[in-house]
């Protein structure tokens, strides 16, 4: 296994990562689709755009359990394998913006305060999107060091391990050959 832990993975990602590429079936695109639907209602009107039923889809298979979902080439999703989660959403304070945008995991006090925002129903190791205060799209997707619960009632240390956030190596992947 690769040294370098999920939570670091995308931070310096390079095309070395991926361990298998495959075209999936017309069965399991009409699963990947309806995930991203489910996941995601607000891409139903663009869905056809995002995942045309006439292109391949394939699924590059990474280090550390990490699927990339790739059309033409272009990874527009990745999830963890073995993981039937679905993703909640933790809010940081305008305060840890810059923090999360460089790579920095998400801490306690910074989802806690005013402007931060918890769903207490988050248990530890979830994946999370993680959104920040006056804006609208997420700018991270992490996983949870601890619950929701114990981050509201700690509030100190590492409440959520930064895994891809806006601007790393990933983001910056444009396509994979």
């Amino acid at each position: 296994m690769n040294e370098c832990s999920s939570f670091e993975m995308f931070k310096k990602f390079s095309q070395e990562e991926v361990t298998a590429q495959n075209q999936v079936k017309a069965s399991v695109q009409r699963k990947i689709r309806q995930s991203v639907a489910e996941e995601y209602p607000e891409l139903e009107p663009v869905l056809d755009d995002i995942l045309p039923k006439k292109s391949p889809v394939i699924v590059a298979k990474c280090q550390n359990h990490v699927n990339l979902i790739l059309v033409n080439n272009v990874p527009l999703f990745f999830n963890v394998r073995d993981d039937p989660t679905v993703m909640k959403k933790l809010q940081v304070d305008r305060g840890a913006i810059k923090f999360v945008l460089a790579g920095a995991n998400i801490m306690c006090p910074g989802l806690t305060s005013p402007g931060g925002g918890l769903d207490e129903s988050v248990a530890a190791e979830a994946p999370v999107a993680i959104m920040a205060e006056g804006k609208q799209h997420a700018l991270a997707i992490g996983f949870t060091k601890m619950s929701a619960l114990d981050i509201k009632n700690i509030n100190k240390g590492i409440g959520v391990d930064n895994m891809h956030y806006l601007n790393d190596g990933l983001w910056k992947t444009q396509q994979l050959n």
